[in-house]
Order: structure tokens, then sequence, then C-alpha cells
């Protein structure tokens, strides 16, 4: 098993890392909305979170060597399902063509306030 780190993506908040490499799989930790470059959630609300949440999950697939198009699962937690189209929106722009399997729910409440988290599962590539 290896742990997978980059400084292009928010520091985890506990006991975690941002991903986990092993058996030819990585599986990431939930990404919320941080600005790693400033340690604060993005701003634009539920829009600007988003893509940030992408952003920093592009970071950590490429510091394992994948990209969007080696996912092969995606959760993600909203805290309002109304914002649903929007995130259809930007999460299809970001895997482009690729489709992986998907999740979506509604939760209660994700951590520092944020509005929406997303974790992944990726083959590795080679």
């Amino acid at each position: 098993m290896d742990f997978v780190h980059t400084d292009d993506a928010p520091q985890a908040i506990g006991p975690y890392s941002q991903a986990v490499r092993i058996d030819g799989r990585l599986y990431t930790s939930g990404q919320v909305g941080i600005d790693p470059t400033t340690g604060a959630m993005a701003g634009g609300g539920f829009e600007g979170q988003a893509q940030q949440v992408l952003n920093n999950l592009r970071a950590v697939l490429a510091e394992a060597g994948c990209g969007f198009q080696d996912v092969i699962k995606a959760t993600i937690y909203v805290t309002d399902l109304a914002n649903f189209q929007i995130l259809n929106r930007i999460y299809g722009e970001a895997m482009e063509n690729h489709r992986p399997a998907r999740s979506t729910v509604q939760v209660a409440a994700l951590p520092l306030g944020a509005e929406v988290e997303i974790d992944l599962v990726a083959r590795i590539p080679g």
C-alpha cells in the first residue's frame, strides 16, 4: 500500500491520506472545495466549490499517474439536491466522454460547511 500526497490539493484535515494506491487501484479520500493555495473554501457558492473539488481530485489523480479517464467509480455527497443539474454540468465537463459508475446522495452536512464532497476509485494505468 502506498499513500499519495500532492501540495496541489488541500492537506488532510484529519488522520487520513489524500489517496491510497493498492493492487492497481487508487482510492481517493473525499475532497471538498478548499483552495489549496489559500486554505479557504472556494468562493462562488455550489458551482465554485464543485469546480474546486474537481480541480483537487485532478491533482490527486495526476500525482498517482491517473486522470479522470481512469475513474471507475465516483461517490458524490451534496447538501442540496436542488444543485443536481449544476453538478451534472460541471462533472460532465471534467469527465468529458468518460462515464464511470456514480452515486450521488444528499447529506445533512459536510466538513467545514462544504456544499459538495466527492471521492473516487480509479485504475492505475500500466
